[in-house]
């Protein structure tokens, strides 16, 4: 491999990002590369009953990958755990299915839920890293607040803990809150 071809996982980074923001725009103060790769190295990991399935939504967009790109099939990578980035943006294609916003919108609609959009890479430090990395095991650990605060979907008047509630319900209690659907 020649040294300025990128890796597979920098290609696939790069196609995520597409996802969220323009990949052309690199102004410090208004691109998110740097929260965008503490994303996609955090291990979304799961221990409500059928949180898996956002696991394998977040999977399922290297099968994308592959398909739009041609990349070479790499079993390993394919195996490897879902990221956070991953997770996140699937979860913005289920929204986004569920109610007239874009996927793009429903990404950040989750990233002001948990309090990630300061994070522009102007801004980016050693500091944020940690403050990131608290704040995805929050949402890993359910450490949140029972209405959600602090987590994906927080809300006004929840019928239960949203801590022991799978993702794919508090979603839709979110967006019924909301009159998202």
């Amino acid at each position: 491999m020649k040294s300025n071809e990128k890796t597979l996982d920098e290609r696939y980074l790069d196609w995520l990002y597409k996802h969220i923001g323009p990949t052309q725009n690199r102004n410090p103060a208004r691109s998110y590369w740097l929260l965008a790769t503490a994303l996609y190295q955090k291990e979304f990991k799961w221990f409500i009953p059928n949180d898996d399935n956002r696991v394998e939504d977040g999977k399922e967009l290297r099968e994308e990958f592959i398909d739009e790109t041609s990349a070479e099939r790499d079993i390993l990578w394919m195996d490897e755990g879902c990221s956070m980035l991953e997770m996140l943006i699937a979860l913005g294609r289920r929204c986004a299915f569920e109610t007239s916003e874009e996927p793009f919108e429903w990404f950040w609609v989750l990233a002001d839920n948990l309090g990630l959009r300061p994070f522009v890479d102007e801004e980016f430090t050693d500091d944020y890293v940690i403050d990131v990395d608290v704040i995805l095991d929050r949402v890993i650990d359910r450490t949140y607040e029972p209405d959600g605060r602090g987590g994906l979907f927080p809300l006004r008047h929840p019928e239960e803990d949203q801590r022991a509630v799978e993702i794919w319900y508090q979603m839709a209690a979110y967006l019924r809150e909301n009159n998202a659907s």
